[in-house]
């Protein structure tokens, strides 16, 4: 019976652990992409997009390197397409959102 409680216990701590190891930053940064992204984009490793045209935050460092991506946060992300809103962060929201989309690479 303690055998059987401690094996459950070591599984559970394994479970969380990987929510437990990211920093604040990254916290928020996927709170961010939670509040602003996830309605058309992937904003974890495995998830399909909401919106099929709409690529997962997953591959954007295919696409560029995840580092540049600060400057058009700041200065406003604008698309050829109306469905994409056009975003502008302060510093703090970038370096949040940059350091997620960093554990995603």
């Amino acid at each position: 019976m303690l055998r059987y409680a401690f094996s459950q216990c070591l599984i559970g701590l394994l479970l969380i652990t990987p929510a437990l190891a990211a920093s604040t930053v990254e916290r928020r940064g996927k709170a961010f992409a939670q509040a602003n992204c996830a309605r058309c984009h992937a904003i974890d490793r495995v998830s399909e997009s909401p919106l099929k045209i709409a690529p997962p935050l997953r591959t954007l460092h295919q696409r560029y390197p995840i580092e540049t991506l600060g400057e058009a946060l700041a200065e406003g992300i604008y698309t050829g397409h109306g469905d994409m809103p056009a975003f502008e962060l302060n510093p703090e929201q970038i370096h949040d959102l940059l350091s997620y989309l960093k554990t995603l690479e």
